[in-house]
This record gives structure tokens, C-alpha cells and sequence, in this order.
């Protein structure tokens, strides 16, 4: 018996984007510091968890995205989970140009840079643990070294735009 393999998909990529889109997400940006010593930042919406023991998390970054190599190469980075009003810092980091104007921010113990304001929702420092090349983005796992959080609500990214979080938890 010859091994399996996918079928053809029957939809074109806005039909799978537009799908994609029915899933709601946070929305994180993540920093490291560059090879030339200046910081990087992105906004990535494709995070997850994957382990509490060790303590995991993944998310992907397109083969395409200028920040690439240092995220392929740095030893650590900080995940910094934006609050239900920090959608203009989202954006900020999502276009070109100084992505840490006007911002508050400083390196780390580490040498990592740390968003002071931007961390409201959580933010989780870590090893750059793994990479893993599947279609057109890099899957990079990260063993968090440092986390903390506090009670705002989460940033929310669904159907290609921003929105507010409920101002209340369910049980």
C-alpha cells in the first residue's frame, strides 16, 4: 500500500484566510534584540500553548517577514499579550518603519527588549527552544523561563479586525 497524501485543497486562499478568520485569537507582539544590538518587534496572532512541564508555547512566523533571521537565530525573545485597548500598538508593530517609537520600553537581564506598556494582559519571556518549517511560516517553540499577568482582558483579533473583550470573566 502506497503512503497517504492530502488532497488538492478545493478553495482558493481567501476562502482559507476567510476561514481562518471565523477563529478568534489574541494578539501578541513579540521582541528580541538583533544582531546589530537593536530591538525587533512584531505583532503575531498565531500563539498558543503547548505544555505546562516543561512550560511551552509555539507561534509562526512567515518565511516572508523581514524579522525571520532573528527569530531563527536569537537564544531568547519575550511574548508580550496585549490588552483589550492596545490596538494601536498592535498596529504599530504590524507596519513598517520605528516600531518601538514612542514606546516604553528596556532590555532585559537578558538583553531582551520588554514593552513596560504593553504588557498589561501578560507577558512570557523564553528560550528560543525549537523551529519547525512547515508551508510558508516557521513554527518556533519557546521554553518560558519568566511569565507574569494581571487581570486586564485580553486583546482579541477576529474576522480581520481588533475587538474588545468582554469587561467580565465567566466561571
Amino acid at each position: 500500500m502506497s503512503p497517504s497524501t492530502a488532497r488538492a485543497p478545493e478553495f482558493d486562499d481567501l476562502a482559507f484566510r476567510r476561514t481562518l478568520g471565523r477563529f478568534p485569537t489574541g494578539v501578541t507582539i513579540i521582541t528580541a534584540r538583533g544582531a546589530d544590538d537593536r530591538p525587533v518587534g512584531l505583532t503575531v496572532s498565531s500563539f498558543n500553548s503547548v505544555s505546562l512541564a516543561p512550560p511551552l508555547v509555539l507561534w509562526s512566523l512567515a518565511r516572508r517577514s523581514t524579522s525571520l533571521e532573528v527569530f531563527q537565530t536569537v537564544e531568547r525573545y519575550a511574548i508580550h499579550v496585549l490588552a483589550s485597548g492596545q490596538a494601536s500598538l498592535a498596529r504599530q508593530f504590524a507596519l513598517p518603519g520605528d516600531r518601538f517609537a514612542n514606546v516604553d520600553w528596556s532590555f532585559n537581564a537578558d538583553g531582551v527588549p520588554i514593552l513596560r506598556d504593553a504588557c498589561t494582559a501578560a507577558r512570557l519571556e523564553c528560550f528560543n527552544r525549537s523551529r519547525y518549517p512547515e508551508g510558508d511560516h516557521i513554527i518556533l517553540v519557546g521554553e518560558v523561563e519568566r511569565c507574569e499577568h494581571n487581570t486586564q482582558m485580553p486583546l482579541v483579533f477576529h474576522a480581520g479586525g481588533f475587538h474588545l473583550t468582554p469587561g467580565h470573566e465567566t466561571p
